[in-house]
C-alpha cells in the first residue's frame, strides 16, 4: 500500500503515465471526471493532456485501456485543442483498439473516431481508417470498414469523402476473410444508397456472385435518398433543423427536401484515370493511312478498345485526334468513319473538359460529314459531337455551327440543328446568354423557312428547346419577323421538350441558382431563370449569372427594363393613302385636310397651323402617326416651295414623333423628305430637329443608317455634309450606343473624296466625333486613303485625344432601345468591350491557305524548314489583317513549336501567337486550350528572354479573351503540378496581377489551391515570395474558409505554416472590385437610371478590362466608347470626377525609408535593367499603390499613351499644392518616369520632360537633397536620353542635368556621365562630354570621381573618337580642365597619340584667348537672367554671384520646414528673417552697451540683395533633432556644412566651421548636431592630417591661413567638447583618432617655429583636457589603451606621443573614483587584455621607459581599489580568461589590497580617491594647495605659483585639485591648466615662448592685446577677434531682432555641427568611407553659392572680404575705448 500512497498524492496527468497501471486507471477515471467538469472549452487544463491522449488509447493493460478510452472520448468532445491529437489518436486507436477482443474497447474507438470526424476532422479520420485496411489483422480490417461505413451512414457522403473508399472496396472484396467480404458487402451497399448507380463502374471487376448479392441488396433499399443524422460542430443549424423535422414525424416540404438532397455524385470522379496513349499498338500511325481498309480497321479496333476506358489519363492526344479526324473526314468506307467516330466519342468522355483543346479541329469535319445519310454513321457521328459537346461551351462551337447553317446540303443543316437542339438542353441561362443565342437564333430562323420539312422541324426542335431553356421573354426578340403558325409551332416544341433538371426547373431555376451565385457573388440579380426582373432596372439588365460582362451596352439595359413596363416595339403593316386619310380625316378637322394642298401658299399655312394645334391636344394612344405623316406628304408634300410652309410641316413632324407612337414604318415616310431639307438655309435646322427626335423614337443607329444612305444616294453635297453634321452632333447627344459604323462608313469613305470641301470637312469632324468614342481601332478603316487625307484625318485625331466623350442627353424611348440593345450585346460576351470595334473589321477566313503542307513543314525534322514553316504562317496571318477563327491544323503545329528544342522557334512562335490574338480579336477564345494553354507552359523556360516573350503572349491572349476561360478546367493546375521553378513563379506572378481584377472567378479556379500550398513551401524562395503575393488574390475569389479547409489535406508541418500565412493574407486581401455605381442618382426617369447605371458596367463590371482590353476607360478607348449612350456621363463621368478631386499622392511616414530598406536587403528587385521587364514595372504597380491615388495609377500604366499624356498633366497641376506628397513619393515617380524614356512616343516624352524640369525646380526650392537611392534609379536613364535625336529632347533633358547638380553633388551626377560615355549612340557620348566640361568648369576638379586623373584618362580617349561631335565636345571638356588647373592637364591625361596631342594644343591655344574675356561679362545682364551660363558653351546653369544665399539659412528653413511639418507647436510665428548664423557688426557698432558680448557671425551676403522674407520662426526645440539621415533636409544640410569642414580650400573650411561654431553655441540649437558628431570629428581629424600633410609642407599656402584654421578648429572642438551630452556621443575609434591628431599636433615642431605657433599649442593642451573630461569615460580610457599600444608598436613613432598618451591615461585614472560607476568595465578590461596580450609583463618590461608598465599597473590597481573583488565579475568579453594575464594580475591585487579596503570604505564619501603619502594628513594638503593657488591669484607670484603648483603635483600625481578649481571661473580654470602645460614643456627641454600668459586666448591673434587691459574686455576682444581670423566672410548688416533671443552668455567657443545620426563605425577606416560622401556634399552646395566665374573657382573673394571685415572690426574696438 505505500506504493498506492506515493502515486495517489500525484495530479492527474502524471497519474496517467504511470507506470503502475493502477495509477493510470486511477488517472483515466479522474481525467474522465475533470474533462466533463472543464466548461471552457479552451482552458489552458486541456493544454496538459494534449501528448497523452495517444496513451490514453494505446493503454498495454486491456481494464485501464477501456477508461483510458472513455478519457479519451470526453476530451475530443470537450477540448478545443482536442483537432491537433487527430493523427496519433486515430491511429492508435486502428492499430491497438481495433484488434481488442472486447467489444466495448472497440465501440469506444469507433466513437472516437466519429467524435473527431464530429470536430472537423473527418479527412484525417478517413486516411487512418484507409491505412486500416491494409493492415495484415482482419479483425482491425473489418472494424475500419465498420467505422468507414458508421461514419457514411451518420454524416453522410458530403463530409466522408467516397472517391478514396469507392477505389479500395474492390480489394475488400478480394479478401480470404469472410468477416471482411461480408462488411465490405455492407459498406457497399451504404455507398449505393447515398451515390446509387454511380458506384456501378467502380465494382464492375468483382465476382459475378458477389455483385448479384449486391444488386439484390440494393434493389431493397428505399429509393428516397438517405439524410444526415449526424452534424458537424459548423453544422449546428441544420441539426437544429433535422431534430424540428424529426419532431414533426418526420414530414417535411418538397422544396426543402430538394434543397437538402446531397448532390448527384458523378460516377467519373469516383474512378481512376487510365493510360491509354502507351498502351496503342505501335504501328497505329502507320496503319490508319494503310491502303487496305481492314488495316485500318484494325488500328481503330485497337483504338476503340482503349477508348471504351470511362476515365482517360491527360495527355498528348494531339496526333491521335488529327488521325481520327482525318478517317471521319475523308476515310470512304462508312464503316470506318463510325468507328473513328466512336473512337472520337470515348476519348471525349474519358477526357472530359480536357479535350476541350482538340474540340474546335474536330467539329467542323463531324459537322461537314452529316452529309452522310447512313443511319449507323449519322448515329456515330451524333454520338461523338454530343460527346464532344460537354467537353467544350456552346460559344466556342457557334461559329463552327454556324458556318454550316447555310449549307446547300439540308442532311448538314437538320443534323446542325439538331445538335443545338440537344445542345440546348444542356445549357442554363447562365452558360446561353443573349449573346450567344442571338447568332443561332437568326440562322434557326432562316432554316425555319428551308424547303426541307427535316430542316424546318429541326429549327423549331432547337428554337423550342432554346425558348425552354431561357425563357421566352428572352427569346421572343429574335423571333419578331416569324408569323403566328410558326411561333405556334414553335411553343409547341417548347412544351415537349423535357429538360434534364426539368424539376428542380420548375421551382424557379433552383439548378441554375448555383452557377448564378459562383459566377458572380455580388449576386446583383439572381439568374434570368428565377423571377421576373426586379424593381431595380440595373440588376435587372445586369446579366448577373453569365459570365461577366464588359461592354455590355447601357441602353440594352434600358431597353429590357422599360420591357417589363412598357408595351413591345412599336411595329406597324403600311397602311394604303385611302386608309390613311380616313384616320387622319378621323382627328384632324375638315377644314386642315381640304388646305393641305391648296394653291395659295397662305391657307397651306393655316392649315399647318390647325394640323399643329391638333397634333399638340392629341392622346398618344389615338394618334394615328402613319396617317399623319402620310398626310404631310401628300402634294406637295416635300416639294414645299414655301419656306413658312415647310418650316411648320417639318415641326409638325417632330412634335408627331415625339407625342406618338411612331414606328420605323411612319419614319421611313418622312426621313427622305427631311434628309432633302437638311441641308436647306431656312429649313435645315427644323429638319435637323425632326430627325433627332425620329432617332429618340426608332434609336440612333436605324435612324442613321437610313438618313446617312439617303443622303448619299442624293447627289446635293450641301444635304451630304448637313447630314454628318447633324449625325456628329446626334452621336455626342444620344451616345454611341449600338452605332453599326459599317453601316455607313462606306459613306464615310465616299464624303472623305468628294470634291466639295464643305462634305470632306464634315465627314472628317464626324470621324473626330467617333474617334471619341471608339479610340485608335477607327483608324483601321482608313489606312488605305491617300497620305494627304490621312494626315488631316490624323490631325482631327490628335484634336481629340484628351478628351472623353460628352455626357449622353438624349435616350431612345421606349422598346426601341431592345435594337440597341440588340446591337450592344454583340459585345455582351465575356472578352470585353474592347472588341465591338474589332468585330466591325473585315475578317478573313485563313483556313484554305493552312494547308497540310504547311503544317508539316511546321513539324519537320529540320529546324530550317520548321522555321521556313513559321515565315509562312507569320505571313499569311500579316496580310490578312483581321482573321476569322478559322484557322484549321494551324494550332496543334504552333503547339509542337511551343516546346521545340531551338529557343528561337520558340520565340518566333511566341512572335506568330501575338500576332494572332491582334488578327483574330475575340474568336481567339476558342484556342485557349489548344495554344493558350501550352504558352503557359512556356513560362517555364530557363532563359529569361523566352520567358518573358511568352508573358507577353499571355497579356496579349487575355486582351482578347479575358480571364474567365483560362481559369476554367484543370489546366492551369496542372501547369502548376510541373515542379519547374520558372513556370511556378511567373504563372504565380501573372495570376497575383489578373485574379483582382476580376469580379468572378470560376469555382475551378479550387483545383489549383492544392498546387498554390505546394509553391508556399517551395524551394525557390522566388516561388515561395509569389506564392505568398497570390495568396490574398486567390482568397478575394474563393473565401478564407474554403482555403483553410483545404489546408485539411497537408502534413501537419505544412499546413501550420500555411494557415499562418493565410491569416496574413487574410489581412491584405483585395476586395473585389465594385459593383458598377449606380448612376443618375435621383433621376425622376427609371429608364434613364437604368441605363446610365448600366453604363458603368460598360466600363468597369469586370475591371480586367482596365489595363488589358485595349483602351476600355478613359479618353481614346475602344472599349467604354460602343457602349451605352449614358454611358460617360451619368456612369463614369460623375464617379471619376469625385474620384480626382482627392489628393493624388498619399504621403505615408517613412514608405519610402521602408522601400530603400527592402532593395538593400534585396527583398525586391533593384531598378537596374537595359530594357525594363514585366516585373520591374510590376513591382513598381505595387509600390504605387499604396501611395498613388488609384484613378491617377490606372492612367499611368494604361495601354493608351494619351492617358499618360492627361496623368502627367495632372501631376503638373497638383505639383505645387501637393510638394510633400511628391517628395515622399519621390521614388516611385522618378521610377515611373524611367519607363517612359524607353517609349517611343514623343509626345509623351516631352510632357515627360516638362514635368522633371518643375519637378527639380521645386525640388531646389524645398531644399531637397535626392538620395542615392532615387538617383541610381533615375540618372542612368536620363542619360539615356541625353542622346536623343531630336534636338529639343537633347536641350530639356541638359537642363534637367543642369538642375540636378542643384539637388544631388554633381561628384556624384559625374560617375553617371562618365558611364553614358561609353554609350554606342555618339550623341549620346558628345552630349556626355559635354556636361562632363560643364561640371568641371562649374565645380572645379573636385567633382571628377574617382580620381581626375583617372577620370581625364577616359576623357582624353574621346578626342581619337571617329564622330566629330564626340571628339570637339572631348577636346571641350578638356580645354575646360585646363581652365580650372592649368598645365598640369597634361599630366591628367596620360600619354596621347600625335595627333590627338596636337588637336588638344591647338584648341587650348585657341580658347586660351577667349576665357581671358570670359569673367567680365556685365553683371546686370547675369541678374536679369538668373540662370544665365557664364560660358557659352556651357548648358550649366550657374546662379550669379549677386543671388548666393546664405547656407545656413537653408538650414534654418528646412528647420522651419520640418516643424511645420511636425505641427507640434501652436505659438503665433512672427515674421523676421532669421540670422542665427550672421555676425552683426552694423548692430555692434551703433550698440554701446553691448560690451561683453560676444557677436554673431556674418555670412557672406550683398547688401542689395537683403530684402526682408516673411518667415515664420518656429519654435526649434519643437523640433526632434533626430530625423532619418536619409531623406531629411536639414540633415542634407548639416552634413553638407560637416562635410566642408575637410575641404582642400582653407577659407571653405573655416567658413564651415564658423557655421557650424555658431549653431553649437546657442544651446537651443546645438542639439540639432546630436547624431551627427562622430561625423563632425572625422571631418576635423581629415583637416588636421590635410594640414599637417599637404598645407604645413606647401610653401605657397601662407601660415597664417593655416593658423587661423586651427584656431577655429580648436575653438570648435573646445565649444563641442564643453557640452556634455554632446561629447559623449564622440565613438571610441572617432577619439583615438582625435586624441592622435592632437597630440600630433602638439608636438609638431613646425608649428611651434611659427609666431603664434606656441599659442596654438596651448589651446590644444586646453581641448585635450576638455576632451578627456567631458567625452564618455569609457570610450576614452578604451581610446587611450587602444592609442597607447598602436604608439608603442609602432617603432616609427615618436617616443614623446607614447608619453603624451600616458598622461592623458593617469589623468583619466585620476577620475575615476567618480566615474567608476559610470564606466563599462567590462569593455575597459577587455581593452586591457587585449593590451596585455600585444604587450605581455615580461615585453613591457624590455621597453626603454617602465612608464607604460607603471601606467598599466596603475590603472589596474585603481580598478580594483575601487571596485573590490567585484571586478572579476567583469572578465566576460574576454574570450580564454584561463590564458589571460589580465585575470591572474587582478587576482594578485585585489587579494594584496585586501587590507586596503576598509581604508577605500572610510573615504568612498571624498570625491577624490588620491593616492597620498600616508604621512601626508589631509588638513596638510589643503592648507599647501590653498598657499599656492593665492600665489598664482596674485599678479606679482603667478609664475612662481604655477611653478609650486606644477611641482606639487608631479610629486603626488593623484592630487585632487578639483574643490580649488570648482569655485573659479572658466577663465581661471582654463589659465590654470595652461600654465601648468607650459611649465611642463619648459621643463621638458622646450624653449616655448611663454607671452601673454596672462590672456586667455586659444586661437591666433595676430596684433596681441597687452597684459595692462581690463581683464574681462581683454578676455572678450581676444574671442572676437579668434572669430574675426576664422571666418573669410564680408559682414553684412542684418536688421534688427526683436528682444535679445541672442543674447546668451558666451563664456565658452561655440561651435556646432550639422547633421544627423549618421552610422559611423569607429576607427581610421571610417575616415576614407567618409571622404567622398563630404566631398560630395560640399559640391552640392558649392554650385548654389558660387560667386565667381566657373574658371577661377578658388578666387580670392575671401581675403577682400576679410579686409573689409577688419577695418569694420578695429571700427568696433576704437568706439569700444
Amino acid at each position: 500500500m505505500g506504493d498506492d500512497s506515493e502515486w495517489m498524492k500525484l495530479p492527474i496527468d502524471q497519474k496517467c503515465e504511470h507506470k503502475v497501471w493502477k495509477a493510470r486507471l486511477n488517472g483515466y477515471e479522474e481525467a474522465v471526471k475533470l474533462f466533463q467538469r472543464i466548461e471552457d472549452e479552451k482552458s489552458p487544463e486541456w493544454g496538459k493532456y494534449l501528448g497523452l491522449i495517444k496513451k490514453f488509447v494505446t493503454d498495454s493493460n486491456a481494464v485501464a485501456q477501456l477508461k483510458g478510452l472513455e478519457a479519451a472520448l470526453a476530451f475530443v468532445e470537450n477540448a478545443h485543442v482536442a483537432g491537433k491529437t487527430t493523427g496519433e489518436v486515430v491511429s492508435g486507436v486502428v492499430t491497438k483498439v481495433f484488434n481488442q477482443p472486447k467489444a466495448r474497447a472497440k465501440e469506444l474507438g469507433m466513437d472516437i473516431c466519429l467524435m473527431y470526424i464530429e470536430i472537423e476532422k473527418a479527412e484525417v479520420v478517413q486516411d487512418e481508417l484507409l491505412k486500416g485496411l491494409d493492415n495484415k489483422n482482419p479483425k482491425i480490417v473489418v472494424a475500419s470498414i465498420e467505422t468507414l461505413r458508421k461514419a457514411l451512414s451518420e454524416f453522410g457522403s458530403k463530409i466522408v469523402t467516397l472517391k478514396p473508399v469507392v477505389k479500395v472496396l474492390p480489394k475488400q472484396f478480394e479478401s480470404r476473410e469472410k468477416a471482411v467480404r461480408d462488411e465490405a458487402k455492407l459498406l457497399a451497399v451504404e455507398i449505393y444508397k447515398w451515390i446509387r448507380d454511380a458506384l456501378r463502374p467502380s465494382l464492375q471487376n468483382i465476382t459475378s456472385v458477389q455483385l448479384k448479392e449486391l444488386e439484390e441488396e440494393w434493389v431493397k433499399l428505399p429509393s428516397s435518398p438517405p439524410k444526415q443524422s449526424r452534424f458537424l460542430r459548423s453544422q449546428q443549424e441544420l441539426k437544429a433543423k433535422f431534430e424540428q423535422q424529426q419532431a414533426q414525424g418526420g414530414e417535411q416540404s418538397d422544396g426543402e427536401d430538394e434543397e437538402d438532397a446531397p448532390a448527384a455524385v458523378d460516377p467519373y470522379e469516383l474512378l481512376e484515370p487510365v493510360e491509354i496513349l502507351s498502351k496503342m499498338p505501335k504501328d497505329f500511325y502507320d496503319k490508319i493511312e494503310a491502303k487496305k481498309w481492314q488495316e485500318r480497321k484494325e488500328a481503330l479496333e485497337a483504338v476503340e478498345a482503349l477508348t471504351k476506358n470511362p476515365k482517360l489519363e491527360n495527355g498528348d492526344y494531339g496526333d491521335l485526334v488529327r488521325a481520327l479526324k482525318k478517317v471521319v473526314g475523308k476515310d470512304a468506307n462508312v464503316m470506318l468513319v463510325s468507328m473513328a467516330a466512336k473512337c472520337l466519342a470515348g476519348l471525349a468522355a474519358g477526357l472530359r473538359k480536357k479535350f476541350g483543346t482538340y474540340s474546335g479541329q474536330v467539329v467542323p469535319t463531324i459537322l461537314e460529314k452529316f452529309k452522310e445519310k447512313k443511319p449507323q454513321v449519322v448515329q456515330s457521328l451524333q454520338e461523338a459531337i454530343d460527346a464532344i459537346f460537354l467537353t467544350t461551351t456552346l460559344q466556342n462551337l457557334s461559329e463552327d455551327i454556324l458556318a454550316v447553317m447555310d449549307n446547300k446540303n439540308p442532311s448538314i443543316k437538320q443534323q446542325a440543328s439538331l445538335f443545338l437542339a440537344r445542345s440546348f438542353r444542356h445549357c442554363t441561362q447562365t452558360t446561353l446568354p443573349k449573346s450567344a443565342l442571338k447568332p443561332l437564333c437568326a440562322a434557326l430562323i432562316k432554316q425555319v423557312n428551308d424547303s426541307a420539312p427535316e430542316v424546318r422541324d429541326a429549327a423549331f426542335e432547337a428554337l423550342g428547346t432554346a425558348m425552354k431553356v431561357v425563357g421566352e421573354k428572352a427569346v421572343n426578340p429574335f423571333l419578331a419577323d416569324l408569323d403566328k403558325l410558326k411561333l405556334d409551332k414553335i411553343k409547341e416544341c417548347s412544351e415537349k421538350v423535357e429538360l434534364p433538371g426539368a424539376k428542380k426547373a420548375a421551382g424557379g431555376g433552383a439548378v441554375e441558382k448555383k452557377p448564378a451565385a459562383r459566377a458572380a457573388p455580388a449576386a446583383e440579380a439572381p439568374s434570368k431563370s428565377s423571377a421576373p426582373p426586379k424593381k431595380s432596372q440595373a440588376a435587372a439588365g445586369k446579366m448577373s449569372a453569365g459570365p461577366p460582362k464588359k461592354g455590355k451596352t447601357a441602353s440594352a439595359a434600358g431597353g429590357k427594363t422599360k420591357k417589363t413596363s412598357d408595351s413591345k416595339e412599336h411595329t406597324e403593316t403600311e397602311l394604303s393613302v385611302e386608309a390613311c386619310e380616313e384616320l387622319a380625316a378621323g382627328v384632324l378637322p375638315a377644314s386642315c385636310l381640304q388646305q393641305l394642298d391648296s394653291a395659295n401658299w397662305k391657307e397651306r399655312l393655316a392649315s399647318m397651323e390647325e394640323f399643329q394645334k391638333a397634333v399638340e391636344t392629341m392622346d398618344k394612344a389615338a394618334m394615328p402617326c402613319q396617317a399623319l405623316v402620310r398626310m404631310l406628304a401628300k402634294k406637295p408634300g416635300w416639294k414645299e416651295t414655301n419656306f413658312q410652309v415647310m418650316q411648320m410641316k417639318l415641326r409638325i413632324v417632330a412634335l408627331i414623333a415625339q407625342r406618338g407612337q411612331f414606328s420605323k414604318m411612319s419614319a421611313s415616310v418622312v426621313l427622305d423628305g427631311l434628309v432633302d431639307k437638311v441641308g436647306d438655309v431656312k429649313c435645315g435646322g427644323n429638319a435637323k430637329e425632326g430627325l433627332t427626335a425620329i432617332g429618340e423614337v426608332c434609336s440612333l443607329p436605324w435612324t442613321a443608317e437610313q438618313v446617312v444612305s439617303m443622303a448619299f444616294a442624293q447627289k446635293n453635297p450641301k444635304n451630304q455634309a448637313e447630314t454628318l453634321n447633324w449625325l456628329a452632333n446626334a452621336m455626342k447627344e444620344f451616345g454611341f450606343a449600338g452605332i453599326n459604323v459599317k453601316g455607313f462608313i462606306n459613306n464615310v469613305k465616299t464624303a472623305l473624296g468628294a470634291t466639295n470641301p464643305a462634305v470632306r470637312t464634315a465627314a472628317i469632324a464626324l470621324l473626330g466625333v467617333m474617334y471619341l468614342y471608339m479610340g485608335a481601332p477607327l483608324r483601321m478603316f482608313f489606312e488605305d486613303e491617300k497620305p494627304a487625307l490621312l494626315a488631316q484625318i490624323d490631325a482631327e485625331f490628335e484634336k481629340m485625344q484628351g478628351q472623353s466623350p460628352p455626357a449622353a442627353k438624349r435616350f431612345t424611348k421606349k422598346a426601341a432601345a431592345e435594337d440597341v440593345g440588340d446591337e450592344g450585346d454583340e459585345a455582351d460576351e465575356e472578352g470585353g468591350a474592347g472588341h465591338d470595334i474589332m468585330d466591325l473589321l473585315p475578317r478573313t477566313d485563313i483556313g484554305d491557305k493552312i494547308t497540310s503542307d504547311l503544317v508539316s513543314k511546321i513539324e519537320d525534322k529540320n529546324w530550317k524548314i520548321r522555321k521556313e514553316g513559321l515565315d509562312e504562317a507569320a505571313a499569311i496571318i500579316s496580310e490578312a489583317k483581321f482573321i476569322t477563327a478559322n484557322i484549321g491544323e494551324l494550332p496543334l503545329a504552333l503547339k509542337g513549336r511551343l516546346s521545340d528544342s531551338n529557343k528561337i522557334l520558340v520565340q518566333q512562335t511566341l512572335t506568330i501567337l501575338q500576332q494572332l490574338a491582334t488578327a483574330m480579336g475575340p474568336g481567339l477564345k476558342q484556342h485557349i486550350k489548344a495554344l493558350g494553354i501550352p504558352i503557359i507552359t512556356v513560362l517555364g523556360d530557363s532563359k529569361l528572354n523566352v520567358r518573358s516573350a511568352a508573358l507577353a503572349t499571355l497579356q496579349a491572349w487575355v486582351e482578347q479573351t479575358g480571364m474567365k476561360d483560362w481559369l476554367e478546367g484543370e489546366d492551369l493546375a496542372d501547369e502548376l503540378k510541373r515542379e519547374n521553378p520558372f513556370l511556378r513563379q511567373e504563372v504565380l506572378g501573372w495570376l497575383a496581377e489578373k485574379l483582382p481584377t476580376l469580379r468572378t472567378a470560376p469555382g475551378d479556379l479550387m483545383l489549383c489551391i492544392p498546387q498554390l500550398y505546394a509553391c508556399l513551401e517551395d524551394r525557390n524562395g522566388d516561388v515561395r515570395k509569389k506564392a505568398q503575393d497570390a495568396l490574398p488574390t486567390f482568397m478575394m475569389h474563393l473565401g478564407y474558409d474554403k482555403m483553410n479547409k483545404a489546408t485539411g489535406k497537408l502534413k501537419p508541418a505544412s499546413k501550420d505554416q500555411v494557415v499562418a500565412m493565410l491569416e496574413k493574407a487574410r489581412a491584405v486581401m483585395p476586395a473585389k472590385p465594385a459593383a458598377p455605381a449606380k448612376a443618375g442618382k435621383g433621376s425622376a426617369e427609371p429608364s434613364r437610371a437604368a441605363s446610365a447605371s448600366r453604363s458603368g458596367a460598360g466600363g468597369e463590371d469586370f475591371p480586367e478590362s482596365k489595363a488589358e482590353v485595349k483602351k476600355v476607360r478613359g479618353g481614346g478607348g475602344a472599349a467604354a466608347r460602343k457602349g451605352p449612350a449614358a454611358k460617360k456621363p451619368a456612369g463614369k463621368g460623375q464617379k471619376e470626377d469625385e474620384d480626382k478631386s482627392g489628393p493624388i499622392f498619399v504621403l505615408i511616414p517613412n514608405a519610402k525609408e521602408q522601400r530603400i530598406k527592402e532593395e538593400k536587403q534585396l527583398k525586391i528587385l533593384k531598378w537596374n535593367f537595359m530594357t525594363p521587364r514585366d516585373e520591374y514595372v510590376e513591382q513598381l504597380k505595387t509600390q504605387m499603390s499604396t501611395c498613388f491615388a488609384k484613378w491617377l495609377q490606372d492612367e499611368l500604366f494604361h495601354f493608351d499613351f494619351q492617358r499618360h499624356v492627361k496623368a502627367i498633366g495632372v501631376m503638373i497641376e497638383r505639383l505645387e499644392s501637393e510638394s510633400e506628397a511628391t517628395i515622399g513619393c519621390l521614388d516611385l515617380i522618378l521610377k515611373w518616369f524611367t519607363l517612359r524614356f524607353f517609349d517611343t512616343n514623343t509626345t509623351v516624352l516631352m510632357k515627360v520632360l516638362e514635368y522633371l524640369k518643375l519637378l527639380f525646380t521645386m525640388l531646389n526650392r524645398e531644399n531637397y537633397h535626392l538620395t542615392e537611392y532615387e538617383a541610381n534609379s533615375f540618372v542612368p536613364y536620363l542619360i539615356l536620353k541625353v542622346g536623343e535625336s531630336k534636338d529639343v529632347v537633347r536641350k530639356d533633358v541638359r537642363a534637367i542635368l543642369t538642375m540636378l547638380c542643384k539637388v544631388y553633388p554633381a561628384s556624384k551626377v559625374f560617375p553617371f556621365l562618365m558611364e553614358g560615355t561609353k554609350s554606342k549612340n555618339s550623341k549620346q557620348r558628345a552630349e556626355c562630354l559635354e556636361e562632363l566640361g560643364c561640371l568641371i568648369e562649374g565645380y572645379g576638379m573636385n567633382v571628377c570621381q574617382p580620381t581626375p586623373a583617372k577620370s581625364l584618362k577616359e576623357i582624353a580617349v574621346h578626342i581619337g573618337d571617329r564622330d566629330t561631335s564626340v571628339r570637339n565636345a572631348a577636346l571641350n571638356t578638356v580645354v575646360a580642365v585646363y581652365n580650372v588647373c592649368g598645365e598640369q592637364v597634361y599630366k591628367l591625361i596620360g600619354n596621347l597619340s600625335e595627333k590627338d596631342m596636337s588637336m588638344l594644343e591647338e584648341r587650348i591655344k585657341r580658347s586660351a584667348k577667349k576665357t581671358a574675356a570670359a569673367p567680365a561679362k556685365p553683371s546686370a545682364t547675369e541678374k536679369s537672367q538668373r540662370e544665365h551660363p557664364a560660358n557659352p558653351n556651357a548648358t550649366f546653369l550657374r546662379k550669379p554671384a549677386q543671388e548666393d544665399p546664405n547656407k545656413l539659412k537653408i538650414m534654418y528653413r528646412t528647420y522651419r520646414i520640418q516643424a511645420r511639418q511636425n505641427a507640434q507647436h501652436s505659438e503665433p510665428s512672427h515674421p523676421s528673417i532669421p540670422k542665427e548664423f550672421q555676425l552683426d557688426l552694423d548692430m555692434i557698432e551703433k550698440d554701446q552697451s553691448r560690451v561683453c558680448e560676444l557677436p554673431d557671425l556674418v555670412q557672406h551676403k550683398l547688401d542689395e540683395l537683403l530684402e526682408p522674407i516673411m518667415i515664420p520662426e518656429p519654435k526649434m526645440r519643437a523640433v526632434s533633432p533626430h530625423f532619418d539621415d536619409l531623406h531629411n533636409s536639414t540633415a542634407s544640410t548639416i552634413n553638407f556644412v560637416i562635410s566642408q569642414v575637410a575641404s582642400g580650400d582653407i577659407n571653405t573650411s573655416i567658413q564651415a566651421l564658423a557655421q557650424i561654431d555658431e549653431v553649437l553655441r546657442q544651446e537651443d540649437k546645438a542639439d540639432v548636431m546630436s547624431g551627427h558628431i562622430d561625423q563632425l570629428l572625422i571631418a576635423t581629424i581629415m583637416q588636421l592630417r590635410l594640414i599637417n600633410s599637404t598645407h604645413l609642407a606647401d610653401d605657397r599656402v601662407d601660415k597664417t591661413d593655416i593658423f587661423k584654421l586651427y584656431s577655429c578648429i580648436i575653438g570648435n572642438m573646445l565649444s563641442l567638447f564643453s557640452m556634455e551630452a554632446l561629447a559623449r556621443e564622440a565613438s571610441m575609434g572617432v577619439l583615438k583618432d582625435l586624441m592622435h591628431g592632437l597630440i600630433t599636433l602638439m608636438l609638431d615642431s613646425r608649428v611651434e617655429d611659427v609666431e603664434d605657433g606656441t599659442q596654438v599649442i596651448r589651446s590644444v593642451n586646453l581641448l585635450v583636457i576638455r576632451v578627456l573630461e567631458n567625452s564618455d569615460q569609457t570610450n576614452m580610457i578604451s581610446a587611450l589603451l587602444v592609442l597607447l599600444q598602436d604608439t608603442l608598436v609602432s617603432t616609427a613613432g615618436s617616443p614623446s606621443v607614447s608619453e603624451l598618451v600616458m598622461k592623458c591615461l593617469w589623468r583619466m585614472i585620476r577620475f575615476l573614483p567618480e566615474t567608476i560607476n559610470n564606466i563599462n568595465l567590462d569593455r575597459i578590461l577587455l581593452d586591457v587584455h587585449n593590451f596585455m596580450k600585444v604587450f605581455p609583463k615580461e615585453k613591457l618590461k624590455q621597453l626603454k621607459s617602465d612608464v607604460p608598465h607603471r601606467t598599466l599597473k596603475t590603472l589596474l590597481h585603481t580598478l580594483c581599489k575601487l571596485t573590490g573583488a567585484k571586478i572579476l565579475d567583469h572578465l566576460s568579453m574576454i574570450e580564454n580568461r584561463n590564458e589571460s594575464e589580465l585575470e591572474a594580475h587582478l587576482r594578485r591585487v585585489v587579494k594584496h589590497s585586501g587590507n586596503l579596503s576598509g581604508f577605500k570604505n572610510d573615504r568612498g564619501n571624498e570625491k577624490t580617491g588620491l593616492h597620498m603619502d600616508d604621512r601626508m594628513s589631509k588638513a596638510k594638503v589643503s592648507d599647501i594647495l590653498s598657499e599656492i593657488f593665492k600665489k598664482i591669484g596674485s599678479k606679482e607670484n603667478t609664475k612662481e605659483g604655477l611653478t609650486e603648483l606644477y611641482e606639487y603635483k608631479l610629486k603626488y600625481s593623484d592630487a585632487d585639485l578639483e574643490p580649488f578649481l570648482k569655485n573659479a571661473s572658466q577663465f581661471f580654470q582654463s589659465y590654470v591648466e595652461r600654465g601648468l602645460r607650459m611649465i611642463e614643456s619648459d621643463r621638458e627641454g622646450k624653449t616655448r615662448n611663454q607671452t601673454s600668459a596672462g590672456t586667455p586666448q586659444h586661437g591666433v591673434d595676430s596684433s596681441p592685446s597687452s597684459n595692462n587691459e581690463e581683464l574681462k574686455p581683454a578676455v572678450y576682444y581676444e574671442r572676437l577677434k579668434i572669430l574675426r581670423q576664422r571666418q573669410g566672410l564680408e559682414n553684412t548688416s542684418r536688421q534688427q531682432q526683436v528682444g535679445g533671443s541672442e543674447d546668451e552668455p558666451q563664456q565658452r567657443p561655440a561651435i556646432s555641427l550639422l547633421s544627423s545620426k549618421p552610422s559611423v563605425a569607429s576607427s581610421t577606416d571610417m575616415l576614407h568611407s567618409k571622404l567622398s560622401q563630404l566631398k560630395e556634399s560640399r559640391e552640392l552646395y558649392q554650385q548654389e553659392h558660387n560667386t565667381h566665374s566657373p574658371t577661377h573657382t578658388r578666387s580670392a573673394s575671401p581675403a577682400a572680404n576679410l579686409d573689409d571685415l577688419k577695418k569694420r572690426l578695429e571700427r568696433i574696438k576704437s568706439n569700444r575705448q
